[in-house]
């Protein structure tokens, strides 16, 4: 009796310390291929552009390497059921964005025009600082749920990031945007941050109110229509977009925080009414500003007809596509597997090449297979986002991950549509392969708190405690 007893009880002690899998092991292979594939890049490109191997091979493999490392040992120790996945993906993605921008430093055209020179060693300090606010996050942040007191703080703090480009004396007016700020002799980009606080806000506020939102007054054309009380949130955010507009001139941030937020408000709600009210609301406000806010006529006018606008450029009239079409054009040569690493013209579309315009240089020298895979790699971080929202075991969780993977997908969406003229051109960066601090390290905080998520989600629940009298009840019965 008191050997089948010892036997339970160690049975199910074991599967309640094993429960689900680490697998730390999986992140740390996946971890050396991404680091691998960009120094086999590295090598490429100098000899492409040099025939010979560069000399800073050694020293980028093993800086990417420690970052790497460092950022799966605090895994491994502070989130050991995290996903295996998320580290490795953005790894890739910002060694390959190291490599494009290294190589775009390399030209002649550029650097005489002041647009490169020493940018990779720049991006790979502020790498070091991504990787150093993601290993804070996993340290410091030991649950997610501790944001959820800091809801209408983060409402606070988003609209206090969102008015400082606005700030006289702070706030720099850069291609016609005012989203930037100059501390000292940085450039910062406070709007990178604001989606994360903005996302914690909604997560927290929806939660609340999500029973209210989804109520419905009426039904028309096959929609459940809110009550118009109802309605007061999602104007506000639609409000607050329009003044992002008019005021900094920010096609893309509007797009993005006002996206996220009907994306959040559908998981909380689960009504198809509030996605075809942000859609109509979104619409209006934009052809709304469009009609009498100079910079974005500009802007549409550039996308509705790009080679008119590339030929008044040329011939000295006020142009305002010759970068739009100099992307398309490297997109059309390369074709569909690319010119070769190091071996394209890309940087002819000069200003904002390694920035805004740098998915043009992997699209001229990778070809159309390259894009659809980078595409890939950020459709597989979105995944893991979503499936850590319905992995996840509280609502905030749930809102906070699939809010911040939608931000995620829509600045992919808005930049990669903008630079190959599916949408007008919005200013935005590509997240880990453009150049820019405030994009890198905002987006490596995102990842750390999808990963803190994805650790609470998938750790095992403890076993419980063995009850005697209930097994010796148990092996007594007849």
């Amino acid at each position: 009796m008191s050997s089948s007893t010892n036997t339970t009880t160690h049975h199910t002690s074991t599967i309640g310390a094993i429960g689900t899998p680490s697998r730390r092991n999986t992140e740390l292979a996946l971890l050396v291929f991404a680091v691998v594939i960009p120094v086999f890049a590295y090598a490429n490109v100098g000899l492409a552009i040099n025939n010979k191997v560069p000399p800073g091979l050694l020293s980028y493999g093993v800086g990417l390497g420690l970052l790497a490392g460092v950022g799966h040992l605090v895994v491994r120790k502070f989130a050991p059921y995290a996903d295996p996945l998320l580290l490795p993906l953005a790894t890739l993605l910002n060694g390959l964005g190291l490599v494009v921008i290294w190589r775009l430093d390399q030209s002649k055209l550029l650097q005489s025009i002041k647009q490169a020179g020493t940018a990779a060693p720049r991006q790979l300090m502020y790498t070091a600082m991504g990787i150093a606010l993601f290993v804070v996050v996993l340290i410091f942040l030991k649950d997610h749920r501790v944001l959820q007191r800091y809801t209408y703080i983060s409402m606070v703090g988003a609209l206090v990031l969102l008015l400082l480009p606005l700030i006289p004396g702070l706030g720099a007016n850069i291609y016609g945007a005012k989203i930037w700020i100059h501390v000292g002799s940085f450039s910062i980009q406070p709007g990178e941050f604001a989606k994360i606080v903005l996302a914690v806000f909604f997560a927290g506020y929806l939660m609340v109110k999500r029973d209210a939102l989804a109520l419905a007054s009426r039904r028309f054309m096959g929609l459940y229509l809110p009550r118009g009380r109802d309605l007061g949130p999602i104007l506000v955010v639609w409000f607050i977009s329009i003044l992002i507009l008019v005021f900094e001139t920010d096609l893309g941030t509007s797009l993005l925080f006002f996206g996220m937020f009907v994306i959040m408000l559908y998981v909380a709600t689960e009504r198809t009414s509030w996605i075809v009210f942000g859609l109509l609301m979104s619409a209006v406000g934009a052809v709304g500003v469009a009609s009498f806010e100079p910079h974005v006529q500009q802007r549409v006018q550039a996308w509705l007809d790009p080679m008119k606008e590339y030929t008044l450029s040329r011939q000295g009239v006020a142009g305002h596509s010759e970068q739009a079409m100099q992307a398309l054009w490297a997109y059309g040569s390369g074709g569909t597997l690319g010119t070769g690493l190091g071996q394209g013209h890309s940087d002819l579309i000069r200003f904002a090449a390694n920035s805004d315009f740098i998915l043009a240089t992997f699209g001229e020298e990778l070809g159309l297979a390259g894009i659809m895979a980078i595409l890939l790699i950020y459709g597989l971080i979105v995944e893991r986002g979503v499936r850590t929202a319905l992995a996840a075991r509280d609502p905030f969780g749930k809102l906070l991950a699939v809010g911040l993977s939608g931000a995620f997908a829509l600045q992919v969406f808005v930049v990669a549509g903008g630079v190959m003229g599916l949408i007008p051109l919005t200013g935005m960066t590509m997240p880990f392969l453009a150049y820019g601090g405030s994009s890198v390290i905002a987006n490596w905080a995102l990842i750390g708190i999808l990963l803190r998520i994805s650790d609470t989600a998938r750790r095992p629940a403890p076993s419980p405690a063995p009850n005697p009298d209930a097994e010796m009840t148990q092996v007594v019965r007849p």
